[in-house]
């Protein structure tokens, strides 16, 4: 690679991480959460996450998860009312930084 070459890469290269960081900026201003919050609420949708997919009677593939501002919302399709009340229970004690679970799984058999 020349030297020309090595130097338009490394600029594109930077362009694309500064432009990554100022996106990730603005959709946290856009939802008026900080850093830490936004980070926060990631972390509790890892962990929720990953609770259902540990759990055998739900189903981690058909439940959506997603939080803001520790409020988890539960979305997406399950074959019984008893998984969509587990999948709630598994939410709320996935974290400790879980403030509130809203249920909105569609029991489809």
């Amino acid at each position: 690679m020349t030297t020309t070459r090595f130097t338009q890469a490394l600029a594109l290269a930077a362009a694309l991480g500064i432009a990554a960081v100022t996106a990730t900026g603005c959709a946290v201003a856009r939802d008026q959460q900080t850093v830490g919050s936004y980070i926060d609420d990631a972390a509790i949708t890892t962990a929720v996450k990953a609770k259902l997919a540990e759990d055998p009677t739900t189903s981690a593939i058909a439940i959506s998860v997603e939080t803001l501002k520790g409020e988890v919302q539960l979305s997406g399709f399950a074959k019984s009312q008893a998984e969509k009340d587990r999948a709630a229970a598994v939410a709320r004690s996935a974290s400790q930084h879980v403030r509130s679970v809203k249920n909105n799984i569609v029991v489809r058999p």
